[in-house]
């Protein structure tokens, strides 16, 4: 570790929120409007009094354009897999673009409309953008590309996870419920994207990630009539 990496690891979380700001060039309160707090908070977590929490540390982290692990502790946070291959598996193409001999076209439903329950429709019929993927990334994810499509979320439901403008790859071909997964389904008409648990006699709960705006709705066995499960959520991507 360098000597500015220790200097770094060393400051406290207010002096990395300060420091950071300032490299911005915004002041207390624009950063407060972005995150959605006040000026004084924002004052109170540079000097660590208090220190924000939950949705407000991933708002904050966003805002500043770093990660909240750094935030946290002064260490971006340690990841599997290099970020080039995630951002390089997707990107909006044409359909007279070239596909490299790993990579594969996958539907991208940015406006989706669930027609008579019938869900997303055959992804071999469309004819809209497409995005594109890695082979040898879906083949580690168990994924068959036959079976893929990639939605946009809509809403503030899945925050800070899935912000509003998010997109999502699903797995149509996996269906079967793992409690605490995420999964797209038709939910009498509309798509939704939420984390499921499966309840006793048959019951189904739908769970938010923004649980102070979202609290879990429970679906008993005749209420299920109306979902139908599209796929299993194998990847989602961030704006920010």
């Amino acid at each position: 570790m360098s000597t500015k990496d220790k200097i770094t690891y060393m400051k406290t979380l207010g002096s990395r929120i300060r420091e950071k700001r300032k490299i911005l060039g915004i002041t207390q309160k624009v950063l407060g409007t972005f995150v959605g707090v006040s000026a004084v908070a924002v004052t109170q977590w540079e000097k660590d009094e208090t220190a924000p929490k939950g949705a407000n540390l991933f708002s904050l982290a966003r805002a500043l354009k770093c990660d909240p692990h750094w935030l946290l502790n002064g260490k971006d946070t340690a990841k599997a897999e290099p970020n080039a291959e995630w951002a390089g598996g997707f990107e909006t193409w044409g359909s007279d673009s070239p596909l490299g001999d790993d990579e594969v076209e996958i539907p991208f439903y940015m406006e989706v409309e669930l027609a008579a329950g019938d869900g997303i429709i055959d992804c071999r019929e469309y004819q809209g953008p497409k995005l594109r993927f890695a082979k040898s990334t879906l083949k580690r994810q168990g994924v068959n590309s036959d079976h893929a499509a990639c939605v946009k979320v809509n809403g503030n439901s899945m925050e800070p996870v899935l912000p509003n403008g998010s997109t999502v790859g699903v797995d149509t071909a996996h269906t079967d419920i793992v409690d605490g997964k995420m999964y797209a389904i038709n939910h009498d008409g509309m798509l939704r994207v939420k984390m499921l648990y499966k309840l006793p006699g048959g019951g189904l709960r739908l769970r938010s990630y923004n649980l102070d705006e979202y609290p879990d709705e429970r679906l008993d066995a005749d209420q299920l009539k109306l979902v139908t499960v599209i796929g299993k959520v194998f990847w989602y991507s961030v704006l920010i």
